[in-house]
């Protein structure tokens, strides 16, 4: 299928375009485009482990501000704003070396997919967890980052169904608040987040407000928008609506489950072990959704049930009635390392079929030989 994606953003068309297409002319034309994909992604992931080796739980910044070195911060703010531009530069220079294929477009989605949990699961760190004076809750991570999650879920099930992926207003402006808070941070310190902002409100506060509005009242109520848009002019891809809706069952079953878990655990899982509990909540997701972008490109229909789902099913009933006992964390941690192995080996996987399939290197222009 032909790549087709839409972008309305006034801060993506006339700010930051220019700025890639000036960014883009550095680049050798021998480089391939996924291996700009992968660096970003590499980035992002280093920074993710950097951050979370000074502030595990998350406490770093509210109980000792000192605790993360300033140029944590700084290299924060710069990762992220290279992975930001590779992320927006790929698909520019696939076109400029004519390698456009649907592996990049699957390696650059999939990869987002996962890279969307990330950047959130970073930026927890500046505004830190609550200690009773500042600070955001854990349960508020939890569901700021199901939003997130959401929101990407959204733009790619309205992809599946119109075939056009409208790119959302808020990727733009998310990448560039997270930046300027990193620099902000790094430059000032992370008490500035602990001092009242507006009506004895803190900035992390009007930051999750703002997401929830964002998503709640502008890119979802958008995404239904185009869906309608695209059944009156007869462009749907599916003509049921049971096909139609078929993506959300596993991510909103999934949704449920792990909420079930952070609900009712008996030991307070998600307080105890939260950047654990976040980070495999981002993995789970992304294989889910790199599903539906699979039949998404592929036209074929995603099954009703993700495998993953039984597992964590298992896993989630175990816990929850007091089976797992004193071995909940345990086996938290052991399930995360499995469900990230099985996404890893996964991609891999897909990459390398895809690969042979349409008979290209994945990180090489180089045409293969024909066997």
């Amino acid at each position: 299928s032909q790549y087709s994606a839409v972008d309305t953003n006034p801060l993506s068309v006339y700010i930051m375009q220019p700025i890639w297409n000036k960014i883009i002319k550095i680049v050798p034309l021998w480089i391939a485009p996924n291996l700009l994909t992968f660096s970003g992604f590499v980035m992002i992931l280093f920074n993710y482990f950097l951050i979370s080796f000074y502030d595990w739980d998350y406490t770093a910044s509210g109980t000792s501000p000192g605790l993360v070195p300033t140029w944590v911060w700084l290299f924060s703010a710069f990762t992220t704003f290279c992975a930001y531009a590779l992320d927006s530069i790929d698909g520019k220079h696939a076109r400029r070396t004519q390698s456009s294929t649907p592996l990049g477009e699957l390696f650059d989605h999939g990869l987002d997919s996962w890279a969307t949990s990330i950047f959130v699961l970073s930026f927890f760190s500046v505004c830190s967890r609550d200690n009773g004076k500042t600070g955001v809750s854990v349960y508020t991570m939890y569901i700021y980052l199901s939003i997130v999650l959401f929101n990407f879920m959204c733009s790619h099930w309205e992809k599946y169904n119109t075939g056009v992926l409208f790119l959302p207003w808020g990727y733009d402006i998310s990448q560039v608040v997270l930046i300027a808070a990193y620099l902000v941070t790094g430059t000032v310190g992370v008490e500035v987040w602990q001092k009242p902002l507006l009506f004895g409100y803190y900035i992390t506060d009007v930051l999750v407000i703002l997401l929830i509005g964002f998503s709640l009242f502008l890119s979802f109520p958008q995404t239904l928008y185009n869906i309608h848009r695209a059944h009156l002019k007869k462009t749907l891809k599916n003509d049921s609506l049971y096909e139609g809706l078929l993506p959300l069952v596993s991510p909103l079953l999934l949704f449920v489950l792990l909420t079930v878990w952070v609900v009712l655990s008996p030991s307070n899982i998600l307080a105890k072990q939260p950047r654990l509990f976040l980070w495999m909540v981002g993995v789970a997701f992304s294989n889910v959704i790199c599903k539906v972008i699979i039949c998404q490109m592929s036209s074929t229909r995603p099954e009703l049930f993700h495998w993953f789902l039984f597992p964590l099913a298992l896993v989630v009933y175990a816990a929850i009635s007091g089976l797992l006992g004193w071995m909940e964390e345990a086996v938290l941690g052991v399930f995360t390392a499995l469900v990230t192995a099985a996404h890893v080996h996964y991609g891999v996987c897909v990459g390398r079929q895809l690969s042979e399939h349409l008979n290209i290197y994945i990180f090489s222009l180089k045409k293969r030989v024909q066997k």
